[in-house]
């Protein structure tokens, strides 16, 4: 008889280590002063340094500050030399908080006319003219200066709490983060402060700063200027109701250069976009501050130029990726010679949303797309029609590499990793010899994607072998080919499946896509306990799967890496037949939108998804449907697998025939966009009990990559409605996946 212990799960908690590395040294005794006489060949002719020397540095070491200077015993002097040299070491302790910080020159003539002084060669005499020094620097430090307090005065339209986060300067901390004072840093704060009261309408603010341990920012805010008259001038190829749409500007508002600025965005995008590279726009405030009626005109200057058509695209810097790899993705974004020349997803200096999607896609280091060489006339038919030929430049990097590892999370427990991935593989190129193979010289150049994952671990086990080929016949199409073999003890039993899946993806220029793919299927139920459930028993042993699957979906995003606005959807239904014969309906539509954007220009997006699934017939249990955890079908605060009929002596989890979810999750960025605060509502539904729901709260990080940013999630949520059968879980963490 088999003993069933029950396993214990423990919240596995990532700890970030800080090294803080804290240097105090007292650079020689407070009573004389230690000497650098750096001694290098010397010049004659001109005055020398002979010595260099520091008194009264306790906090820095004498090589730190030598450093600082720029010249040192040896170099050529003058007077202005060594002030410099004073205002240098100044700055660096008032960079380091020493507010009240003076630095004294001393400069001791040690030899004049033919009297002994250093010389380049024991045989050459020195010029009666030349003089050299000992250059002596007295160092009063004064205290180092702690911010203890930091606050604004006279502010009314704006909130503290906004200006604040604003500020470079940032007051002491506990231990780790001392705050010190740094007058460079509270006077770019204050130009900070009145760029921003400008942006906001203020034309006619005074700010200023006061106090070292409590630091004030005192803000004289004006009046409030409101926008007259918004002026565009008569354009060749635009009329001015064009010019107007989505204008957030209108007569009577308060004056917002940001929503100016960002309406100087769309006119040049829509200008770009349609060929006129050289399109220029800029907004000015007419306004008079003797006036006294606070308003404001905004006149808009728009320069068009010539509109221009995509001659040649030549791609320069791709050794080992294939021309076509690259010209690929240009046409499927409409870049292609004869078509107008789009600059908006191509400015001309790095940065563009083509080149995003190059880099991301092919993997490489940098993509430049700009003109290239004089314009000219290609249709002599039409001399307005003016072709510019294009140069791509490709700067290669690292596409194959081996990933030995360990990958943890709350739903599936330690994972051992040893991942090969080529992201620019070719299945033609073969090797010439086996050192290729290894070094990975070959099967390389064509854009294709090959990954083969061994992943063993303590909860699931996945080997995995898949290639994708993204443009299948040199079309927007992709191929997908997979073989797994995956294993995952259950709560009540061992499931392995061995699977075989190829698919194909067409993506239509108005976003669209559409899909179809085959699997085949063999699921493996072992390994029962005692007191399984019946609906498990019934399916032990062997189950042979054969499915065919139709999906259709839509990205109207803004950036299909990390939207910021637009919304998604995909629908999908799967036929299967075997030993089990039933269809899987499925949806998801998520909604992204920008709540707010700060001061610095960081995004507070909204995300909200709906989720459902159906069987349609009679599913075995492993292919119904569990809510909980991070996954697909994820309700933060409730187990992997938490949500779920159940049954037998264990109340085993079983699957529901549907589940339905919708989740709403707000991310705050905070240090950066890359360091982000989690806030989400996480609910849903299946065939049993009523609704669950939970409330959370997270930090996201985002980890720099060439394919994109991927996330690294930290999660606690609470549930606030389940049911009596559901298990919870607190604590969640995932790698890799957004909402």
């Amino acid at each position: 008889m088999r003993i069933k212990i029950k396993k214990t799960k423990f919240p596995v908690f990532c700890l970030f280590t800080f090294a803080l590395l804290l240097s105090s040294s007292c650079a020689g005794p407070k009573f004389g002063a230690k000497k650098s006489r750096i001694k290098r060949p010397v010049a004659f002719g001109k005055d020398l340094v002979n010595s260099i020397e520091f008194e009264g540095n306790y906090k820095y070491k004498d090589k730190t500050l030598l450093k600082k200077l720029g010249f040192e015993a040896g170099d050529y002097y003058d007077h202005n030399l060594g002030e410099e040299g004073r205002a240098i070491i100044e700055d660096h302790y008032r960079e380091k908080g020493f507010a009240y910080v003076r630095v004294m020159l001393l400069e001791e003539q040690v030899s004049e006319g033919r009297e002994e002084k250093p010389i380049r060669d024991p045989n050459e005499k020195p010029t009666e003219d030349q003089v050299a020094y000992n250059i002596i620097y007295k160092v009063d430090e004064g205290p180092r200066v702690g911010i203890k307090s930091i606050s604004f005065r006279g502010n009314k339209a704006i909130k503290s709490s906004s200006l604040k986060k604003a500020l470079q300067t940032k007051k002491r901390k506990w231990l780790f983060w001392p705050g010190y004072y740094n007058k460079g840093k509270v006077d770019a704060d204050v130009e900070r402060l009145k760029t921003i009261y400008y942006n906001n309408g203020f034309l006619n603010h005074n700010i200023w700063a006061e106090g070292t341990v409590h630091v004030t920012f005192v803000i004289e805010e004006g009046p409030a200027y409101t926008i007259g008259e918004i002026i565009f001038p008569p354009l060749k190829h635009f009329d001015d109701k064009t010019l107007r749409a989505e204008l957030e500007l209108e007569p009577g508002q308060i004056y917002n250069k940001r929503k100016a600025d960002s309406h100087v965005r769309r006119i040049l995008k829509l200008l770009r976009e349609n060929g006129y590279i050289n399109a220029a726009v800029e907004q000015r405030p007419d306004y008079d501050p003797e006036a006294g009626d606070n308003v404001v005109n905004v006149e808009y200057d728009i320069t068009e130029g010539e509109q221009f058509r995509i001659g040649r695209v030549e791609i320069t810097g791709n050794n080992e990726t294939q021309d076509r790899v690259i010209r690929r993705i240009l046409d499927e974004e409409g870049f292609t010679p004869g078509a107008l020349y789009n600059a908006d997803i191509a400015p001309g200096m790095g940065g563009g949303q083509l080149e995003k999607y190059i880099r991301r896609t092919v993997l490489c280091e940098d993509v430049i797309i700009q003109p290239v060489d004089e314009p000219y006339i290609y249709n002599p038919d039409d001399p307005n029609e003016v072709t510019q030929d294009v140069g791509v430049e490709i700067t290669e990097g690292l596409t194959g590499m081996w990933n030995p590892g360990v990958g943890v999370s709350s739903d599936s427990g330690v994972i051992g990793q040893l991942i090969f991935q080529q992201r620019n593989f070719d299945i033609k190129d073969k090797p010439e010899s086996f050192g290729d193979l290894i070094t990975m010289k070959a099967f390389k150049g064509a854009g294709q994607t090959l990954r083969i994952a061994l992943e063993p671990g303590t909860e699931v086990s996945r080997y995995t072998v898949s290639f994708t080929e993204p443009y299948f016949r040199d079309r927007p199409t992709s191929l997908d080919v997979t073989g797994s073999s995956w294993e995952r003890r259950r709560e009540s039993y061992d499931e392995g499946r061995l699977k075989g899946f190829f698919g194909f993806e067409q993506r239509r220029k108005d976003r669209w896509r559409r899909s179809i793919g085959f699997r085949a299927e063999n699921v493996e139920i072992d390994d029962l306990d005692t007191d399984a459930p019946q609906e498990i028993i019934d399916v032990e042993g062997d189950n042979l799967l054969a499915g065919i699957r139709f999906g259709i979906g839509r990205d109207l995003t803004d950036d299909r890496f990390n939207p910021s606005r637009g919304t998604k959807f995909n629908t999908r239904y799967e036929q299967v037949s075997g030993d089990h014969n039933f269809g899987i309906l499925s949806g998801t539509h998520i909604w992204y939108s920008t709540l707010h954007e700060d001061l610095l220009e960081r995004k507070t997006i909204l995300a909200i998804m709906l989720r459902g699934a159906s069987v349609v017939g009679d599913a075995p249990p492993f292919e119904k449907f569990y809510g909980g955890g991070t996954g697909i079908y994820g309700i933060r605060g409730f187990d992997y697998r938490g949500v779920s009929p159940r049954a037998g002596n264990d109340n085993d989890p079983i699957g529901s025939d549907w589940i339905f979810l919708a989740n709403t999750e707000v991310v705050v960025p905070l240090a950066s966009e890359n360091f982000a605060a989690l806030f989400f509502v996480d609910g849903g539904a299946i065939d049993t009990g009523g609704y669950r729901a939970s409330v959370g709260t997270g930090i996201q990080i985002l980890i720099p990559q060439w394919f994109g940013p991927v996330p690294m999630r930290f999660e606690i949520a609470t549930p606030f409605m389940k049911d009596d059968q559901d298990e919870t879980q607190v604590f969640s963490f995932s790698v890799g996946a957004l909402f």
